[in-house]
């Protein structure tokens, strides 16, 4: 199997583009305080599940996809933040948070499997 055959791979790298779309449209003082803040934490998803896979050893490859859930749930809060200041949609939020609580359960149900045959 490959990293790009791992759904949770793609759908975080799917949402780390949507968040890219969204704050590359903000104009400074919104991208230098919340946008870069959530760019990078939603980046940090992807980049955390792809270090994890390519560990040789089971301990570090669940460590990474831990901290690649906490970028999430990092991301969430940043989303929240900028729901309720205004600077994203209702949908765009909508969309983007049920594809961050989705990834979450798929996280937990992927660090579950890891050194079970992953």
């Amino acid at each position: 199997m490959n990293l790009e055959d791992l759904k949770i791979y793609t759908m975080s790298m799917e949402v780390g583009d949507k968040v890219w779309g969204i704050v590359e449209k903000w104009d400074y003082f919104k991208k230098d305080t919340i946008g870069k803040q959530m760019v990078r934490s939603a980046d940090s998803v992807s980049a955390n599940i792809s270090e994890g896979y390519g560990r040789f050893h089971f301990k570090d490859s669940k460590k990474f996809n831990y901290y690649s859930r906490g970028s999430l749930y990092e991301t969430k809060t940043w989303l929240t933040k900028s729901f309720r200041r205004g600077l994203i949609s209702e949908s765009d939020y909508k969309e983007l948070i049920q594809d961050i609580n989705t990834l979450g359960k798929m996280l937990n149900s992927y660090i579950k499997s890891i050194g079970n045959g992953h």
